[in-house]
């Protein structure tokens, strides 16, 4: 390809940080580092010193936190996302705001092609560029780990010593992390024995629950249309409430996960992960919604769960069925408003209360003490119509 100008989601880490240098090799084209603060914190530091040192025209750095909680992590935690049970999609979810905003930075800065540091062998090469074709369909697109001769996180260090690319992996410390305000992730080197246990010393976001206080702490969530907006009666905007979340959280152990999972193209691969504030969101939400949404409402949306989160983890965010999926799961949430309470100690978040204006729990229907609104002699009648397919099924097959 003819290459003029590319925009690079840039992390500074060790593979963008030799794709950079790569590119102007290869392309002989100029480069613009974009890096998205996604609440990443102490990581964009020096950021646009190393990719300007490195060799880019241009850096730019936006702060896309609010838009980030509030566009993608709030309505996937609507629908209670969740991939394979346990994967809170934090890398997932964060990749189609990068690629929405590297395609309009290529617009403004007149690229003609858009490259990302995502390996043939993962899933965010499918992220990436089903966003590019959805929002873009004609810019070109640059997959480094699809076309250079690397073929190994071992030869990318090799390379960034030889070119005195400064990058925070070393052969004594070979895992990768990815990291933003719900999650960081870490895979790869040493994690990819599924039988060794990550290194205690390797967690940022999260005390060790061992180490977390000894006395419990109780956490109030208020739910507005399934969105959180206040903590302990503080109302907060959608970034500032996941932030503090993840404080509490991380304080007590909340939200560790280690699971080997299916990726897209068809391998397994073992990820560890730490959510503190979105485990405590998803717990506080369930318990809102559990008092709040219609029986059947809940178990249809409930069936879409699995489907709605393999959309996001397999990248088509974008897609006219994602866009259906939200919808119904928006629909659904139009009753959740009340208030969860959580009881966080050493790794574990437990719903202890739950209240709201429009619960659907009434304790006069649900006491087993007498009552004057129910009639039990009446459940016979509905059990023997629920059984009457199972006692004819049962009478044809004696004879």
């Amino acid at each position: 390809m003819s290459i003029r100008k590319v925009i690079l989601a840039y992390s500074g880490g060790l593979d963008t940080s030799v794709i950079l240098k790569w590119l102007i090799e290869t392309y002989g084209c100029e480069v613009v580092a974009f890096s998205a603060d996604l609440g990443q914190d102490e990581e964009l530091d020096g950021i646009e010193e190393k990719a300007l040192a490195t060799g880019a025209i241009k850096a730019r750095i936006e702060d896309l936190r609010e838009e980030f909680a509030r566009d993608f992590v709030f309505p996937a935690f609507r629908a209670n996302a969740i991939y394979e049970g346990q994967y809170l999609l934090g890398t997932s979810i964060a990749r189609p705001l990068i690629a929405r905003r590297q395609i309009a930075i290529a617009g403004e800065e007149g690229a003609d092609a858009v490259s990302h540091g995502a390996t043939g062998k993962g899933n965010d090469q499918v992220r990436f560029e089903l966003a590019y074709m959805a929002l873009r369909p004609d810019i070109k697109v640059i997959a480094p780990w699809r076309e250079w001769r690397m073929k190994s996180r071992s030869d990318l260090i090799a390379f960034a010593q030889k070119h005195g690319i400064p990058v925070p992996v070393t052969r004594a410390k070979p895992y990768s992390c990815d990291r933003n305000m719900l999650h960081i992730s870490y895979e790869g080197g040493i994690l990819e024995d599924p039988w060794t246990e990550p290194d205690p010393e390797m967690f940022i976001m999260t005390a060790d629950p061992r180490n977390a206080p000894d006395e419990p702490e109780i956490v109030q969530i208020d739910y507005e249309k399934g969105d959180p907006v206040a903590v302990d009666g503080r109302r907060m905007n959608p970034a500032g409430l996941l932030q503090h979340l993840n404080k509490i959280g991380g304080k007590h152990g909340i939200g560790r996960v280690d699971l080997v999972e299916n990726r897209f193209i068809g391998m397994k691969s073992r990820g560890v992960y730490e959510t503190p504030g979105g485990a405590i969101m998803r717990i506080a939400h369930r318990a809102v919604e559990s008092i709040t949404m219609d029986r059947e409402v809940m178990h249809l949306r409930d069936s879409l769960v699995p489907e709605y989160s393999r959309l996001i983890y397999n990248g088509f965010w974008y897609s006219p069925e994602m866009r259906y999926l939200q919808s119904m799961m928006d629909l659904a949430q139009e009753n959740v408003w009340g208030t969860a309470r959580v009881k966080l100690y050493k790794g574990s978040c437990q719903a202890i209360g739950r209240r709201s204006e429009r619960s659907l729990y009434q304790p006069g229907f649900a006491t087993f003490e007498e009552d004057d609104v129910y009639r039990q002699d009446e459940a016979g009648g509905f059990i023997r119509l629920l059984g009457l397919r199972l006692r004819i099924e049962t009478l044809v097959r004696k004879q």
